[in-house]
């Protein structure tokens, strides 16, 4: 009975909910006829909720895409041509890109479908259809279980929900937890293995800026990049052959070269990763004040060295391309949500409202015994939690995420060193050395011996200054008295001779692979600082953190519960969670600061007063200033000139980035791909007055195609509307 209750209870809280916050909240598609469709056709909006999503014709949702899992794409031609950001299919344009075809630098272009590049191991996955679950989910969870022994039981559920669903298909399921695990929804998805890359824009124009505009307004960047979906001859998922074709979409967006102007409604259709807008003040304490400042400066300290190494060497500039994305993108957003959340006063408004919610609360004796305890054990929890999150992320990104690379790789042979413990025999030994052979040829060919050298020197001693003695591994203690904290001295000493930092000393290891050789592993000192570092994490911190955050995860739950009751008159959105999400807003402008305001869009005559060509990032391409200089802007100006951004006020987060924004008829008009400086805490508190997301206006990316990359054959195959 308990289950009935919860589920009616959420259908009861949202359906009778009255007050929306204007423009904020990330929306459940199969939800928006009930709670949405009204208020987004006030808007503006002149469709239907069922041209959004549907399961019974093809709509927008049929064209929308996770791309590679991190980001989001959408289709553009019936031959399956998609559209994503260039930072998104950045990890690609590097893999392809040599000092011989630069592609970083130079751009793409494939003039035919033969001349499009494969990618093993990207995909792309689209949503066939969502369904709440939660009934089905919370089967036999009973109050008097352990936070553990809920979780236990809900993944059994679970695994059964996911196995039904797919029966005699060739989709793939998951069920996401919504509300903080008050409902649940199943997600039955079609993945296709084969796509291939198309064009992109030289880093000049897709990443003009570079860090230094990164989450900032106005933006001049063409943040675009184009790949194609293949499919098999009965249009079905397949791995890569030459005899695959493109894939025949169920829909794909129309294009608009009206263009967009102040109060324009706006959609943004995507899947946006993660949000937490309805946690505590302690869990906004532990990011803002104590977790990521950490972080920060050893990320600092890594771009800096990674900086240097590229300037100085245009190869190691194409090695490095996609690791320092990779390390600033989100350096540089923790940075600014640190001082968004301190202007808003975010910390001092969540306990505001934690002392009416506890008065709520002591006012009435059942929910006090419900609820009563909340938030007394938060405290409690997120005052252990706070050293376990930062040793944990900190760990991981001075050894293991981009940090002393030949460390994390080490890593590798922990397993290897287990399995001959235990016995291989040769047919198994041949097997260990083609997979170490293949994972040797991706990791060297974007590896600098000098630049990961310094990049140990600088995240050893930082290692050993944030994080007390307690929490270092036993290894690094050792290495540490023995070199008397001199890292330089000690890179020096143990570079040079170590498996794991030379590419034609691994091979050989691996080719010469014995049990005795493994064995021999311990005497190399950066494959005994991985072990260590490995084994440290695991059993001093990782089962302890699992608890934790599973105890929290159980107050999440009736936490959240508890607000939606304390706030009945209150239309919720869930937190973000990488499912397909619906946002809504206008395109407007906003107040930077006092007597600043930014107007809603960006043009190419904004990228030519930054022209530098001194600096990597600035230096716009000839051709490109030939065009601006000529006029030669074709169908795609806004009163004489090229429109390449604008913002409005959608509510988006990471995995938004490539995501369409669509306008009031349905087409598309941008692509998404950023937010403004001083809304980027937007993932923890939206501000309705700053919070921007920054879209390319596809008017320029339209251009760029045409009249840049002269690959004008690839616009005949879209719908655009004039």
């Amino acid at each position: 009975m308990k289950k009935i209750l919860t589920a009616g209870l959420i259908f009861f809280l949202l359906s009778s909910g009255l007050i929306i916050r204007a423009d904020e909240g990330m929306w459940i598609p199969m939800l928006i006829e009930k709670y949405n469709i009204k208020l987004m056709q006030e808007k503006g909006f002149k469709l239907s909720a069922e041209d959004i999503y549907s399961v019974n014709k093809a709509c927008m949702k049929d064209a929308v895409l996770s791309f590679g899992g991190g980001c989001t794409g959408e289709l553009l031609s019936d031959k399956g041509l998609l559209i994503t950001n260039h930072h998104c299919g950045f990890s690609q344009i590097q893999q392809h890109s040599s000092l011989e075809h630069d592609y970083i630098t130079n751009g793409f272009w494939a003039m035919s479908e033969k001349e499009e590049l494969t990618n093993p191991g990207l995909t792309v996955t689209f949503l066939k259809r969502m369904e709440d679950v939660t009934n089905n989910v919370l089967e036999g969870v009973k109050p008097e279980m352990s936070a553990a022994e809920k979780d236990k039981k809900i993944r059994e559920n679970i695994t059964i929900i996911q196995q039904k669903a797919i029966e005699g298909t060739g989709y793939s399921a998951s069920v996401r937890p919504f509300f903080m695990g008050n409902q649940y929804f199943l997600f039955v998805n079609e993945t296709f293995r084969d796509v291939r890359f198309v064009g992109a824009p030289p880093s000049a124009i897709g990443n003009f800026g570079g860090d230094t505009d990164n989450w900032t307004w106005p933006r001049h960047t063409g943040d675009f990049s184009l790949f194609r979906v293949y499919a098999d001859k009965n249009n079905q998922p397949a791995d890569y052959s030459p005899d695959n074709v493109p894939y025949k979409p169920l829909y794909f967006f129309p294009i608009s070269l009206k263009g967009v102007k102040e109060g324009d409604f706006t959609m943004v259709f995507g899947y946006p990763g993660t949000t937490n807008e309805y946690v505590p003040s302690y869990y906004i304490d532990m990011i803002k004040n104590y977790v990521n400042p950490k972080t920060i400066e050893l990320r600092t300290e890594k771009l800096n060295v990674i900086d240097k190494a590229m300037a100085a060497d245009p190869l190691v500039r194409i090695k490095y391309s996609s690791k320092k994305v990779n390390i600033s993108n989100s350096w540089k957003k923790w940075i600014g949500e640190i001082q968004g959340l301190e202007k808003m006063n975010t910390i001092s408004k969540k306990q505001e409202y934690e002392s009416r919610l506890t008065e709520w609360i002591n006012s009435d004796p059942e929910r006090k015994s419900k609820y009563g305890n909340l938030l007394p054990q938060y405290k409690n929890l997120y005052s252990e939690l706070k050293d376990f999150t930062l040793v944990n992320n900190y760990t991981n990104d001075a050894f293991i995420s981009n940090g002393a690379e030949a460390v994390g790789f080490a890593r590798n042979l922990i397993a290897v060193a287990t399995r001959f413990e235990k016995g291989v025999t040769e047919s198994e030994i041949a097997g260990i050395k083609k997979s170490l052979v293949n994972t040797a040829t991706t990791f060297y060919k974007n590896y600098d011996y000098e630049t990961d050298r310094k990049l140990f020197v600088s995240v050893m001693k930082l290692y050993g200054d944030n994080l007390g003695p307690q929490w270092q591994a036993p290894v690094y203690l050792s290495l540490k008295k023995s070199c008397a904290g001199d890292f330089e001295a000690l890179s020096n000493k143990i570079y040079p001779k170590s498996v794991f930092t030379d590419q034609a000393r691994f091979i050989s290891f691996v080719n010469n692979l014995t049990a005795r050789s493994v064995s021999k592993l311990t005497n190399d000192p950066v494959y005994s600082l991985a072990k260590s570092i490995t084994d440290f994490t695991a059993e001093k911190i990782r089962d302890q953190l699992q608890n934790l955050n599973l105890r929290i995860q159980t107050l999440n739950t009736d936490y959240m519960k508890a607000q939606m009751e304390f706030e009945s008159s209150r239309l919720f959105y869930p937190d973000a969670n990488s499912t397909l999400r619906v946002a809504y807003g206008t395109i407007q402008g906003y107040y930077s600061r006092d007597a600043v305001y930014f107007r809603h869009y960006s043009t190419l005559n904004g990228i030519m007063e930054k022209d530098n060509p001194e600096v990597y990032d600035y230096d716009v391409p000839d051709k490109l200033k030939q065009l601006f200089l000529s006029k030669d802007f074709g169908p795609y100006t806004q009163d004489g000139d090229i429109p390449v951004c604008f913002i409005a006020n959608n509510h988006t987060t990471g995995g938004n980035s490539g995501s369409p924004v669509i306008n009031a008829e349905g087409q598309l008009i941008g692509i998404n791909f950023d937010r403004a400086w001083e809304g980027v805490a937007s993932d923890m508190a939206f501000n309705p007055a700053q919070s921007r997301n920054i879209s390319l206006d596809i008017r320029y990316a339209l251009f760029i195609i045409d009249k840049f990359a002269g690959a004008g054959y690839l616009l005949n195959e879209m719908q655009i509307i004039k």
